[in-house]
């Protein structure tokens, strides 16, 4: 008899397996997830755009930054370092040329840094091209082979143009290294950070309202001062020259046709005196001032977004990057991201399902849950995965 029930328990079991498990097996992981949300960016720090409705409704760059930061304070701080930006990654090729006239580019051997003593190991006048190639575990360039090279310009109106990639922007101030690491070239643009990296800084229109941009200026000098430091190996740098850190394009910031000029003038507007310039600061110490383009009707904290508090960040009302006239391409957006890029965003096979599983306060996502054909499941942030998958910001939902 309980030999009987134990079978009997057996085949239902095996029954009800037989009958669940091919609905699994058998699932047909959707080729692509569609999404709609609101807002550009992480949602973390100073909205772009609410800062530019505060300045267009009279509001000045300090009271806009103290707004969006908790407990800090608008103050003068020694900002005379110089910052290592990197301007290209693994490069295999690339080349310097300027075109303005009298001007020579320099090319000396090895990372020389601020000295003056040494002899650069060659010269080009202006319209002639340097290339610089990889070979071997050396960089070259006219014959001459170094594991780095430093790169500098002469005269106070040479703009130097360098391409990587297809790519060429130009740059006016401080000099160059070209480093191999990992058999191929980091490059770098070593210039003042208070108002040569600030000048270069393409994060809003210079069109913007004074005040808008005076809080763009201190917000990007204040992150720009907490990065300053011991120089990450892997870039050669102290910052990327992408939205990894901020957007620094070099001299086509300050040359951009009618308002050029305006960035410029702003950036000079949050200089003290020679040596001090205003930034955001905690206990005297400039944050990490974080910045977005706009949310889905609020910011959110560090704590919310990555996991990881801060006592400046907080949460408020953000309603300008709602509004479509101030908005028009993400007040509301729709996006989609194919089967590949959701699952490598998961590390998983497939995926056949997601589910949102948290919000914030701030309506931003905090966690989705992507669950394989095989049954499989994986958590993440909702800011890494708007990251992973490519869509505007972490205010998403899944569309039907």
């Amino acid at each position: 008899m309980r030999m009987f029930k134990a079978l009997s328990l057996f085949l239902c079991v095996t029954l009800l397996a037989s009958m669940s498990t091919p609905s699994v097996a058998n699932a047909q992981a959707p080729a692509k997830f569609s999404f709609t949300g609101a807002g550009y960016g992480h949602g973390v720090g100073m909205s772009q755009l609410g800062a530019k409705a505060r300045a267009l409704s009279g509001e000045s760059a300090t009271a806009i930054l103290n707004y969006y930061y908790k407990n800090v304070q608008i103050a003068p701080i020694v900002d005379t370092q110089t910052i290592r930006v990197n301007i290209a990654r693994a490069q295999k090729t690339i080349s310097f040329v300027s075109a303005s006239p009298g001007s020579e580019i320099q090319i000396f051997s090895g990372d020389v840094g601020s000295s003056r003593d040494v002899l650069p190991v060659m010269t080009a006048p202006a319209k002639k091209k340097l290339t610089f190639n990889i070979d071997g575990s050396d960089a070259v360039v006219e014959g001459v082979r170094a594991k780095a090279f430093t790169v500098r310009w002469t005269g106070p109106t040479t703009v130097l143009s360098f391409t990587q990639a297809g790519n060429t922007v130009r740059y006016k101030y401080g000099q160059i290294q070209v480093k191999v690491v990992k058999g191929a070239m980091e490059v770098t643009n070593t210039l003042a950070l208070r108002d040569e990296y600030l000048w270069g800084i393409s994060e809003v229109p210079s069109s913007w309202p004074a005040a808008a941009l005076e809080a763009q200026v201190i917000a990007s000098r204040s992150y720009a001062l907490s990065k300053l430091g011991k120089i990450n190996p892997a870039c050669d740098c102290q910052v990327y020259s992408h939205i990894s850190d901020q957007n620094f394009v070099g001299f086509s910031k300050e040359a951009e046709p009618r308002f050029g000029q305006l960035w410029k003038a702003a950036v000079t507007r949050t200089i003290i005196d020679t040596s001090t310039s205003l930034a955001i600061v905690v206990n005297g110490k400039p944050i990490q001032a974080y910045f977005f383009s706009s949310s889905g009707g609020a910011t959110q904290t560090t704590l919310d977004a990555w996991g990881a508090a801060t006592s400046y960040t907080q949460s408020v009302l953000d309603p300008a990057g709602l509004d479509p006239k101030n908005n028009p391409r993400f007040a509301t957006w729709n996006a989609s991201a194919d089967q590949a890029l959701v699952a490598k965003a998961f590390l998983l096979a497939d995926i056949l399902t997601l589910e949102i599983m948290s919000r914030n306060s701030a309506g931003a996502v905090t966690y989705i849950k992507g669950t394989a054909s095989d049954g499989s499941t994986k958590l993440l942030r909702g800011d890494t995965f708007r990251s992973r998958v490519k869509i505007p910001s972490p205010y998403f939902s899944l569309a039907i």
